[in-house]
């Protein structure tokens, strides 16, 4: 499991929208996301750059693994 550290983050509405940014990702099987720790766990198979590229796309900014 990658777990990476997103800043922008401030409410369920930026949760909801990273999730599907990082879920549209081809070979990502699941992402969770944690507001209150600024985190999201990605599970499957995913180039970590494709991912990192999807948040950022979405309008936030990753600050590195968790």
């Amino acid at each position: 499991m990658l777990t990476l550290k997103v800043s922008g983050m401030t409410c369920g509405h930026c949760a909801q929208t990273v999730t599907k940014a990082v879920e549209g990702v081809p070979s990502v099987e699941r992402a969770l996301v944690d507001l209150n720790a600024g985190q999201v766990a990605i599970e499957g198979s995913a180039d970590e750059s494709a991912i990192r590229q999807a948040i950022e796309d979405a309008g936030y900014e990753v600050e590195g693994r968790a």
